[in-house]
């Protein structure tokens, strides 16, 4: 029962600071960078830890570190929940309102800094992926966890597909093939790549991997390959791409395992240092699908980083 009452207590001594309430609401739909919410909060970073430490030490937040960066994440539903949908029934209107506005404004300026460096830099994309594992090995794990090369793979969308090289390794495997990016110059190195190959049923356009241009259930087979450590929000990329999966359609996820490399934030901008199996096939299970290891592919040379490949089944 004291420890109990202790709890209880701690819930409600972090919740008493203004700020501490903000950062709560802030965490409540996706995981934050420190950096974010202190630029938000219009606090400093030091000011912002020692909110956190309060909220963790309460269980109303986790804090997880990936290289130099800490990301911040609601704590356990046990003990979240309740705690959200009484400050939802007492509020008056929405406490949170302002301070997503301003994240909103924060994250625009940060994807949009991603989008230049990807305009100015797609001659270069093939390099970039030669810093993973041999690119040849991942192809060929590509196209045996999607069923073989014989497999059909019906409408095919592939996501942030830069240059279309999983266009161009897949499209002949397709009913339609369809390639997104938000880079105009990724999209034409694209074009004439696709044209070169002969893929007539494989077309590219921009499209944004938070809000793709398509309808519920518009795809067979959805590929993210080496684009989800570009994502601020990467669970709500993997629902948004589920969105358009029919029932029984799969999505394979393509991306590095943890690493420590955070020289890659600023020379490359990466958002994440790779990721765990448990964080990619929890996200792939909130989005309605249900996900597996389908194969991992570990460094092969001294520099390189690992790949792991996901693939879900998209539920009834």
């Amino acid at each position: 029962m004291a420890m109990a009452m202790e709890s209880l207590l701690a819930i409600f001594r972090a919740l008493g600071d203004p700020s501490r309430l903000r950062i709560l609401l802030l965490v409540r739909g996706l995981d934050l960078a420190v950096g974010e919410i202190a630029r938000v909060l219009q606090q400093s970073q030091p000011r912002v830890s020692r909110h956190l430490r309060i909220l963790a030490e309460a269980g109303l937040v986790e804090r997880v570190k990936e290289g130099a960066w800490v990301f911040v994440r609601l704590g356990p539903a046990a003990v979240t929940t309740p705690v959200l949908a009484a400050i939802d029934a007492l509020a008056a209107d929405d406490p949170g309102a302002s301070d997503r506005d301003r994240l909103a404004v924060v994250r625009a300026e940060r994807r949009a800094a991603v989008q230049s460096w990807f305009n100015d830099h797609a001659a270069e994309w093939e390099q970039e992926r030669a810093l993973y594992s041999r690119e040849a090995g991942v192809e060929a794990a590509i196209v045996a966890a999607l069923g073989g090369p014989e497999a059909r793979l019906g409408d095919l969308i592939d996501v942030g597909t830069g240059t279309g090289r999983m266009i161009e390794l897949l499209g002949g495997q397709a009913g339609t093939a369809l390639g997104l990016d938000r880079s105009p110059e990724m999209l034409r190195i694209a074009r004439n790549r696709l044209e070169a190959a002969g893929l007539a049923r494989a077309r590219v356009q921009v499209g944004d991997m938070y809000a793709l241009p398509l309808p519920t259930a518009a795809a067979d087979t959805i590929v993210l390959h080496q684009v989800l450590h570009f994502a601020d929000d990467p669970a709500a990329v993997l629902s948004e791409a589920a969105r358009v999966l029919r029932p029984g359609g799969r999505l394979l996820v393509v991306d590095l395992m943890p690493h420590d490399r955070d020289v890659l934030r600023e020379e490359r901008r990466h958002m994440r240092l790779g990721f765990a199996d448990a964080a990619v096939l929890g996200w792939l299970d909130a989005a309605g699908c249900t996900g597996q290891v389908a194969r991992q592919l570990p460094a092969e040379a001294p520099g390189q980083l690992g790949v792991t490949l996901w693939l879900g089944e998209k539920r009834p």
